[in-house]
């Protein structure tokens, strides 16, 4: 009787997608081509205009200037503060969403959810009828602490971490879903509580999403400008962030708000960099 052999290599189930992936798949009909050749340009283009207009000659000079070093402290300095908030708060959420069922849980989803095609002025408005001093939950903080959220560098990381959070909630819940329940379930049946399966199992299991949402939660942070400039208001040194002062520089000095853009494009192209693999590739 003749013994089995090996599949060859090229008839492998793995080796089988490889040539699927790198087998052409013919010529792309022009109907096709063309609408997305003017969406290319119209994505690429103005980009590139930036960098055209950009006075490279002056540029050392204007990223050392006094205004745009502050506005870029305090703009990595609130990103970073609230992308903590969001983490805090946003992976106990995600998780609430992914491994439990409550009555009303798609609402809640969709809450969570709403920052994200709420226009971010809308946000700010709603943040100052909370938190702001006459607000809802603002008027008690101010009459019991003394405590006033609005128009501060604190109502800056509010704002920010509003619109931010969604990304990284939706980025959780989906390695949460994606992650293999029976491994936290082991852990139970060796005694482990839910607070230790959590956090010895569950979190080194997503802490790739946890990463990826993360980072997509700062970079939102870090160009928020609607909720911000309505919530937080536009004063240099304290509230004044990247995109405030690109819009403020428009008025005056269009060579210093471009140069502004081109930092904010630069930060944008590193996360998309970074994030590659997880975000723009294929799978």
């Amino acid at each position: 009787m003749t013994p089995l052999r090996e599949a060859p290599p090229a008839t492998r189930p793995a080796d089988r997608r490889a040539l699927r992936r790198r087998r052409p798949l013919g010529r792309a009909p022009v109907l096709l081509v063309v609408p997305a050749a003017l969406g290319l340009l119209f994505l690429v283009l103005p980009l590139a205009g930036l960098l055209v207009r950009t006075p490279w000659g002056t540029l050392p000079q204007r990223l050392t200037a006094p205004g745009v070093l502050e506005a870029l402290r305090l703009s990595l300095v609130t990103a970073t503060l609230a992308t903590f908030v969001c983490v805090v708060l946003g992976v106990p959420l995600a998780w609430l969403l992914a491994r439990t069922a409550f009555p009303g849980r798609r609402l809640i989803r969709a809450l969570v959810t709403v920052p994200l095609v709420l226009p971010p002025v809308v946000g700010g408005v709603a943040l100052l009828l909370v938190f702001g001093r006459r607000g809802l939950l603002g008027a008690w903080l101010d009459a019991t602490f003394g405590l006033s959220l609005a128009f501060t560098t604190t109502g800056v990381v509010l704002a920010e971490a509003f619109v931010a959070m969604p990304f990284l909630v939706i980025a959780v819940e989906g390695a949460l879903r994606g992650a293999d329940p029976r491994f936290e379930e082991a852990a139970a049946t060796l005694g482990a509580s839910r607070w230790t399966a959590f956090r010895r199992v569950t979190l080194p299991l997503v802490a790739p999403g946890v990463a990826a949402g993360a980072v997509l939660c700062w970079a939102r942070a870090l160009g928020e400008f609607g909720a911000t400039i309505t919530f937080a208001g536009n004063f240099p040194g304290r509230t004044q962030t990247m995109p405030l002062a690109v819009y403020l520089a428009l008025e005056t000095d269009l060579q210093a708000a471009v140069v502004l853009s081109l930092v904010l494009l630069a930060v944008s192209v590193l996360i998309l960099a970074s994030l590659r693999h997880r975000w723009i590739t294929a799978p």
